[in-house]
């Protein structure tokens, strides 16, 4: 047998997230099928995590056993002429059979992206949340600060979250602005993307974060006061669940394999 650790790209508009679910419509369900149908396999792969309907990764990892002979170079190519286009398998690489690519990941980044210009971007319009009201970044920026450390993150977790322990600890946290798109003389904000790296993240939990920063931005919620909600505890202190289009998985980190 061997254990192969491979990343995909998915852009996850048509589907209900990476793991499997009843209705078979998942990045894994697609995955697994194309190992089916290429070495005869019926197996279960493992995923660095997991990721919410709508929401797109960049090198998300995973890993499976095989007894299959096939060259590892071979591996990417002939599972993406079995995938739908908008799955696309990049890295393979054998990794030691206790190899776990959930377990043994140590840190996750993810990428929340809000357009802030007037108009969407017709082409960019799955990967962002288009938000042309006035945005204070500056405010978000200061909110953002607060979450950074380990704490208990009730307050920005899904109610139906079935984790027994909420406390994670987000490493760093930052904002990016680009202005490329921006048209001179308008009131275009440009594209914001924030990145929020951390040791592993509950069910909506960045979606939560992003949110309530939402409604810092606009002036709703005081930027200080998101420590406050954050010690809470309490999911309905903090803003809405942002839509899922703008988030995307955006590196898992090893200490070994797979980094």
């Amino acid at each position: 047998m061997r254990n192969l650790l491979m990343k995909v790209n998915y852009d996850g508009t048509r589907y209900d997230g990476f793991q499997t679910q009843p209705q078979g419509n998942t990045i894994q369900d697609h995955i697994e099928h194309a190992i089916l149908h290429l070495t005869g396999e019926k197996l279960k792969i493992t995923g660095s995590g997991r990721t919410d309907a709508g929401v797109h990764a960049y090198g998300q990892p995973f890993n499976f056993l095989t007894s299959s002979k096939i060259p590892l170079e071979r591996w990417c190519l002939a599972l993406n002429a079995r995938l739908p286009q908008d799955i696309v398998v990049t890295e393979a690489q054998e990794v030691p059979l206790e190899f776990h690519s959930r377990r043994g990941a140590k840190r996750k980044t993810y990428r929340y992206t809000i357009n802030g210009n007037r108009f969407p971007d017709p082409f960019q319009r799955r990967w962002q949340h288009h938000h042309p009201v006035k945005l204070d970044i500056f405010a978000m920026q200061q909110g953002l600060t607060h979450i950074v450390g380990t704490h208990d993150f009730t307050s920005f977790a899904s109610r139906k979250s079935t984790k027994t322990s909420h406390v994670r600890t987000i490493f760093e946290a930052h904002m990016e602005l680009d202005l490329s798109m921006c048209r001179d003389g308008s009131a275009d904000q440009g594209v914001i993307h924030t990145y929020i790296t951390g040791s592993g993240f509950l069910q909506h939990m960045v979606r939560i974060i992003m949110g309530t920063l939402i409604h810092v931005g606009e002036g709703k919620i005081r930027a200080e006061a998101v420590a406050d909600i954050l010690s809470a505890c309490d999911r309905a202190e903090a803003g809405p669940t942002a839509v899922a289009k703008g988030l995307a998985l955006w590196s898992v980190e090893y200490d070994k394999a797979g980094s």
